[in-house]
């Protein structure tokens, strides 16, 4: 959890009120944000706040801090907006930074008053933000620049790593950024963001002269502010650009909080035909049903109760129609992704001690779902029939699902960011998992008999979070003489066990041998299919003997059982 160093004497000025150094007080108050006051030296005048919401980057720094809380105190109500000038600055991209660190956002702020506090305010929340949201700067890096003594339009470009050279912030002499790499403090730590590409990302003004070597330092002429700087150029650059824009919207806010006035730049990215004007500090949209709100947090509220809550989280209605809410986010608050964030905010402000609690009045005893019984029933026939129960991962790839299988690619869940390349979405059938089983111990006796009963992830509309997760049950037999007739008197078994009557219908599948394939019916309802697996499939998993396999989407059959039972 994020721990951030604020000055009591200015978090006093910019929350509007004082707090006469009463730590309950301010205990209190922090908790409207989910923050609690480890340490106050009261000597140096520096209060340690940890945010426990590790959600809320927003908060994250002194400034972000007071916003919010200003809000549920009751001395701001409702979105505040946040005016950005035209662009004033361009900023050209190189196409050769596609695979490396592809993305960059600025903005400029003019007439800011800053300190000795307020640098180390803004250093602090640069620190905090390159480690955590920005993932130890590999998603981001911020750089702060004194605006007036830099030439516009900016050129965020490659360089070989002896081509330029520059002097480091906290350096006296010029380095090149190999050098940089091996001898500064920076270099050391972050040099292996950049290492393994053959050019660095650079950033220059129209008169050559270096802003930064991103994502590792800034120039040590240009890339440092004072206080006598009045001009505050924010640069971000990073390998997402929702990542991205949201880091620059969150600097850029904290400026403006400081009396600054915001302008904007445009990020022109000719590889793509593409140009962005950044930073976009607009509210966004999303409905929030009365009932719904009512529901979770046990209250009977009214839209106008529900809106004046949201106004002192700093949330706007822009409109009220059929107990339901259109309600204004604040560019600021990434954390809201679903209406219970909307919920939770709600909750705060009215005040978690007034809810009144709600005891149940008769005992519950826990027990076993009916659907979860079914399950095991299903898991231990299988292994009474003598096959052999795996587990393996949720997470597979569109390779294994689909060409190994012999089969069009359609459609799955993705990871937006996988660590492992081989684990790039969730599987959406389980017997890709088995053939992968098998071939990973052809070094094992024959006679193979292996079962899963497992989750898959399906795409579905219909569903909130837009997926739905079914379990299924696969199971495969290989050895010399594997067939068609082995695999059904599994299946035959099963169903006797199971009490239901079944019938297969001749299909045609690629995964399987024409003429050997076929889907199940129960009470004319498909559930599923079986067959001897194509040679093709083999071959791409370097399997020798003949497989006969079949998979069952064991929520139909529970349905099914169901019915039969009523």
């Amino acid at each position: 959890m994020p721990t951030i160093d604020v000055d009591y004497v200015d978090f006093e000025r910019l929350l509007g009120i004082e707090l006469h150094k009463d730590m309950e007080k301010l205990n209190d108050i922090l908790a409207l944000v989910k923050g609690e006051a480890k340490l106050f030296d009261e000597e140096e005048g520096i209060v340690s706040i940890e945010i426990k919401d590790t959600n809320r980057p927003d908060v994250w720094n002194i400034e972000g801090l007071a916003r919010a809380l200003r809000g549920f105190l009751g001395i701001e109500k409702g979105l505040r907006h946040y005016a950005v000038g035209k662009p004033i600055m361009e900023v050209h991209v190189d196409k050769r930074l596609r695979n490396i660190r592809p993305y960059i956002g600025c903005s400029i702020v003019k007439d800011v008053k800053l300190s000795d506090t307020i640098i180390r305010g803004f250093m602090h929340l640069q620190d905090k933000l390159d480690q955590t949201y920005g993932r130890n700067r590999q998603r981001t890096s911020i750089g702060l620049y004194d605006f007036s003594l830099i030439t516009p339009p900016l050129s965020y470009i490659v360089a070989k790593p002896t081509e330029i050279s520059f002097v480091p912030l906290g350096f006296e002499e010029k380095m090149s950024l190999k050098e940089i790499l091996k001898r500064h403090p920076k270099g050391i730590e972050y040099g292996h963001i950049v290492s393994g590409h053959s050019v660095y990302p650079i950033l220059l003004d129209s008169k050559g002269n270096v802003l930064s070597f991103p994502p590792i330092i800034n120039s040590n002429d240009l890339g440092k502010i004072t206080e006598i700087t009045k001009h505050v150029l924010v640069e971000v650059t990073g390998t997402l650009h929702e990542t991205v824009l949201n880091t620059l919207n969150m600097v850029t806010l904290s400026l403006i909080d400081r009396g600054g006035k915001a302008y904007s730049a445009t990020i022109h990215y000719p590889h793509e035909k593409l140009e962005v004007v950044t930073p976009k500090l607009e509210s966004w949209l999303m409905d929030l049903d009365v009932e719904y709100v009512n529901k979770v947090i046990g209250l009977s509220l009214s839209p106008k109760q529900i809106a004046k809550l949201l106004a002192k989280a700093e949330f706007g209605v822009k409109k009220i129609e059929n107990a339901k809410l259109h309600v204004q986010i604040p560019c600021y608050r990434i954390d809201v992704m679903h209406p219970i964030d909307l919920v939770e905010d709600i909750a705060i402000a009215y005040g978690y001690n007034a809810i009144r609690p709600l005891w149940r009045k008769l005992p519950t005893t826990g027990g076993m779902k009916l659907e979860q019984g079914l399950l095991n029933i299903a898991r231990e026939l299988m292994v009474g029939f003598g096959f052999q129960e795996v587990l393996t991962y949720t997470l597979t790839n569109p390779e294994n699902l689909f060409t190994k299988m012999n089969c069009k690619r359609e459609r799955t869940v993705k990871v937006a960011n996988p660590k492992v390349q081989t684990l790039t979405c969730l599987r959406n059938w389980l017997l890709p998992n088995l053939m992968e089983f098998l071939s990973n111990n052809l070094h094992m006796e024959y006679p193979q008999k292996l079962f899963e009963l497992g989750i898959v992830t399906l795409l579905d509309e219909k569903e909130e979070t837009k997926t739905r997760d079914e379990n299924r049950l696969a199971a495969v037999i290989s050895h010399a003489n594997a067939n068609f007739s082995e695999i059904k008197s599994t299946i035959d078994a099963f169903f006797m066990n199971m009490g239901l009557e079944w019938q297969i219908q001749e299909t045609v599948h690629s995964s399987f041998i024409d003429g050997r394939v076929g889907i199940l019916l129960v009470n004319g309802i498909n559930v599923g299919i079986i067959g001897e697996i194509n040679p093709k499939v083999l071959n791409a998993w370097k399997l020798e003997n003949p497989t006969a396999a079949f998979e069952l989407n064991m929520e139909k059959i529970i349905k099914q059982l169901n019915a039969g039972n009523k």
